[in-house]
């Protein structure tokens, strides 16, 4: 993700109206909008994969499943992003059709550029989301899969799954592993 030059600060309907005509993606940090870049062939075919579990799992239950082109809106932070895959259940949610703001799940599939700040500032961010349950990194490198829960008192607890099942609790799937790396070497 790469700052554009010399950009004026941009108001979030600013933002939303550009997004609206742009041909590529963008984030946005407190009036700054930063451009997306595109995704290796495993990075999309994991969270096609996992779309399409939750999907299916989530079928009649009222929740929603939206892959990488719904933003996800973090209002005290100024900010928007493009999870990879989001869950919300939250009927508020229905009222916005540009973007969500109460996910009980996030997926980020990791990437080279972006690992880092999916693991530093970004969950950060996503953690002051009150409806987030799981945050969930996903390794396309080799069979990893990261899953944030928080706890009691709003303790984060990490559970990793490397084979086998994995578990994401705030929708009730367990799911195998290598469904979620089909069609991926690794």
């Amino acid at each position: 993700m790469t700052a554009l030059p010399e950009r004026a600060y941009l108001t979030p309907e600013e933002y939303l109206d550009g997004e609206t005509h742009s041909d590529i993606k963008h984030e946005y940090h407190a009036g700054e909008i930063f451009a997306m870049a595109g995704a290796t062939d495993a990075h999309v075919t994991i969270s096609g994969n996992a779309f399409a579990l939750l999907l299916s799992h989530l079928q009649g239950t009222g929740c929603r499943v939206y892959i990488s082109d719904m933003k996800v809106r973090i209002e005290r932070r100024e900010r928007f992003f493009y999870p990879n895959v989001m869950v919300t259940c939250d009927a508020r949610d229905r009222d916005t059709d540009l973007y969500k703001q109460f996910p009980k799940l996030i997926i980020e599939v990791l990437s080279d550029s972006t690992e880092a700040y999916d693991r530093g500032d970004k969950f950060a961010d996503y953690q002051t989301l009150e409806s987030l349950e799981e945050y969930v990194l996903i390794n396309p490198k080799r069979s990893r899969i990261e899953c944030f829960r928080r706890g009691e008192a709003g303790v984060w607890v990490l559970h990793t799954y490397v084979e086998g099942q994995f578990e994401l609790a705030s929708v009730g799937l367990v799911g195998a592993i290598a469904d979620l790396y089909e069609y991926v070497e690794i």
